[in-house]
Parts: C-alpha cells; structure tokens; sequence
C-alpha cells in the first residue's frame, strides 16, 4: 500500500462511520469500518476523526483557457481546485477560440494533459450552425454539449428555433443549458439606462438579467427537451419560479430533465450587492432572498440534482463599472466545499447530502467511470476535511490567478486538508503540489 489512511470519518453512499482507506497506485485498495488491518503502507495519515469524501466533482467551471490567460489558465485554477478539494472539473467553450469545432476540444485537451493539477473533461459549445460536428465527438470523452440560449458570447447565443430544434433532435449527448431570455434582457437594460443612465448600478442587474428572463428560457428548454426526448440539464437555476418546472430526483433512475444550482446563488442574496457590489455580479444574476431560500429547499428535497460553481474569474479591473459594463462572474472554486459544508452547520442540509450533490450525483448524470465515490477499485480521488478553529479568508488565501474572491472576509469552521487526485498528495495542509496527475474522463455513455 503506498498510504493509509485512519481515525477517519467516512462520508459515502449515504452513511458516516468511522473507518479507513487505503491507496496503492491512483486507486482505492481497500475500504472498511473500523481499524485498519495490519498493512504495511509507505505512509500513513492518521486523520484526527475529519471527514473523509470522495473529491468533489464540479461540472462547470471556466478556466479562461486558451485566450484569457490574463485572467485565469488550467494551470492556476487546477490548483485552486485541488486546494479547495475538487478533484474533477468540467470547463465550459466559451474561451476564445470558442469551443466549438473538434480542433479546439483537442487543443484543450492537450493543454490540460500538460498542465492540469486535477481531472478535467471539456464540453463541447453549440452554435446555430454546428450541429452537423455532433456525430464526430467521442461519447466516452466529452461529457456534455453546451448550449446557451441567453448569452451574448459570439455566435455561441442560440436563438433560432429551427437552430434549438436541431441541437435538441441531434445531440448524442446531454445538454447543458444556459438559460436566459435574450429578448427580455436587452428590452430590461434599454429601460434601466433610460431611467438611471448608460451603465445602471450593479443593484439592478437582477432587475435587467429579471426572473422572468429565466423562467421563460427554461421553460422552453424544457419543453424541448420533452419533445425530443433529449437529456437536458439546466444550468444555473436562480428563481422560485423556475424551480416549479422539476420534479424531485428520488430514485437511481434519473427523470430526462435536471437542474443545477450553483455555490454563489445558495449564499448571497440581491441585500449583498450593496456591500458586495459587481463582485457577486454574475450571469444569471444572484437574486432575492425568497429565491435563495427555495434554491436551499430544493437542494435537499432533489428538484436540485447537482450543486458547482460556475467558476468565472475575472481581474477586478474587469469588474469595475455598474450592471452594464463591469465583467460577470466570480471565482468560487476554492471555497465551493467549505461553503456548502457551513450551511452543513447553519443546518440546511446534511453532510451526506454535501456529498451526494457535488460528488456522487454528478458522476451518476454523466454516468463518469471510476470517480464520484469511495469504492475498492474506484480512483482514488478524495478530500479530508475538518472542523475546527473559525478562520476568515483573505486576499492572501486566494490561490486563483485574479487574486480576489467574494468571500474575502467570509468566517469558516471548516478547511480542506488534504487532497488526493489518482492517488496524488496534490493538497497537504496549506500546500498544493506543483505535480500535474489529472486524467481525462472517461464516461458510460
């Protein structure tokens, strides 16, 4: 055995015991309750009782590579990913070139195989016109097609109908769907700059990117998922309303349509821009206190299927200005855990729902190979975490390559300590290694 781990609590399938867990190689040797056997590993970690979970899996990300680097790059938020326990990510094509042609998904395959910390997968982005490449990606490689149909990213905003009916009759894939109403927003904005000038104040975002924005996209995301039979899951989710559109997830058979919440819209409130200001600006926008408190019901009652991050790093620069012209988007990737795990203490949900919605669940809905739980044989992608000492983020915490985050002066109970990813120490009490052991993922399609 290369190591051992003990005087864990193990967090898995729906139960905490007390246990150990074993690693020989990128694998998960051996598991069980109780002491460990008699092995004689090359290392043993005695965990002090933390907790013990399967790394978590955030299925979108943007890591702003190739053509951002200024902001962002695989190398820099692949370690901020380890840092803060995520061993698997999903990045999203909206990087420039887009991601929208088979070069460019083999460009940023080869990227991440140099320089990625962590295990990645790239989804692949839909256009208007590019539906025909869908026969020609892998199945058991990209784990989902991209759709955004309330962006103004290029040619990437999808608003004809004969264009959504092909993507949504063709697709060999699911779809993940940014939605958005276009056409409300942009007769929202023309309004809000009559009534408060040229570049509104970041308050009213939430008034122009409206809830009826949203609830009107998704409702015919839906609908369209319905009539072709397609696997749609819906980024993003940040309204009460939209939330009436899903039915509760309660068995291992998945209905055909999903929804995604991410880390951001289960924290702040449209109360925070006055503190926070364009730094929780992000698309769709954070909204009302009522929506954020049925996002956390719907988190623990299974309308919610998945919870990531919609990491978005910008430089503050980029964040300067009001509803119009600062950038939108945050990074949360580093601290996506520890936030869910405080709303653990602030008693919205449970440990093991923690892992169910940023581990297993992820891995069951895109049917990914080897990864999501804590299973002999499985790869040994994993995150200890304890709870201790209150501490409050700083500037000099922020490990992502812009340098800031939202929750900078945030107080946490709870900090990631390790973390292995193929059975690597690429995260040791405040140090992330430099190694670079992510793998592709392999998916069941």
């Amino acid at each position: 055995m290369d190591t051992l781990i003990t005087n864990v609590k193990i967090v898995n399938e729906g139960r905490v015991y007390d246990g150990y867990l074993a690693i020989e190689g990128d694998t998960i040797a051996e598991i069980g309750e109780g002491d460990a056997p008699d092995f004689q590993p090359h290392r043993t970690i005695d965990a002090g009782g933390a907790l013990l979970l399967p790394g978590v899996i955030d299925t979108h990300v943007h890591f702003r590579e190739p053509g951002l680097q200024q902001k962002a790059d695989i190398r820099s938020e692949s370690r901020a990913a380890a840092c803060g326990g995520v061993t698997t990510y999903f990045d999203m094509p909206n990087t420039v070139p887009q991601t929208t042609t088979i070069e460019a998904l083999e460009d940023k395959y080869a990227r991440a195989q140099k320089d990625s910390a962590v295990n990645y997968a790239f989804l692949f982005g839909a256009t208007n016109d590019n539906y025909k490449l869908f026969p020609h990606l892998d199945v058991h490689r990209v784990p989902a097609i991209k759709l955004f149909m309330g962006s103004s990213t290029g040619n990437m905003l999808v608003d004809r109908r004969e264009a959504l009916d092909n993507i949504f009759r063709t697709a060999p894939l699911p779809l993940m769907a940014h939605c958005e109403d276009s056409t409300i927003i942009a007769r929202n904005m023309q309004l809000a700059q009559m009534m408060y000038g040229d570049d509104p104040d970041v308050c009213h975002h939430p008034e122009i990117r409206s809830a009826k924005a949203c609830y009107e996209s998704t409702a015919l995301a839906v609908s369209l998922a319905n009539a072709h039979h397609q696997r749609l899951h819906v980024a993003h989710v940040t309204t009460a309303r939209e939330l009436q559109l899903f039915s509760p997830v309660t068995s291992e058979s998945l209905p055909l349509v999903t929804a995604e919440a991410v880390v951001a819209h289960l924290l702040f409130t449209d109360a925070d821009y006055a503190t926070l200001g364009t730094r929780i600006k992000c698309n769709p926008a954070v909204k009302t206190m009522a929506d954020r408190e049925e996002l956390r019901r719907a988190i623990t009652d299974g309308r919610i299927y998945t919870v990531a991050t919609d990491h978005a790093p910008h430089l503050i620069a980029d964040k300067q200005g009001g509803a119009q012209r600062a950038a939108s988007g945050m990074p949360m990737i580093q601290f996506s855990l520890v936030s869910m795990l405080q709303l653990v203490d602030e008693g919205v949900l449970t440990v093991t729902q923690v892992a169910d919605l940023m581990c297993h669940h992820p891995a069951h809905l895109f049917q990914i190979s080897k990864r999501g739980y804590l299973r002999q044989g499985y790869k040994a992608d994993l995150v200890l975490v304890e709870r201790g000492k209150p501490w409050t983020v700083t500037t000099e915490d922020v490990k992502s390559k812009c340098g800031w985050s939202p929750v900078e002066g945030r107080t946490y109970n709870w900090r990631v300590i390790h973390t292995f990813c193929n059975g690597q120490h690429v995260y040791n009490h405040g140090l992330a290694d430099d190694i670079s052991c992510g793998q592709p993922v392999d998916f069941r399609y």
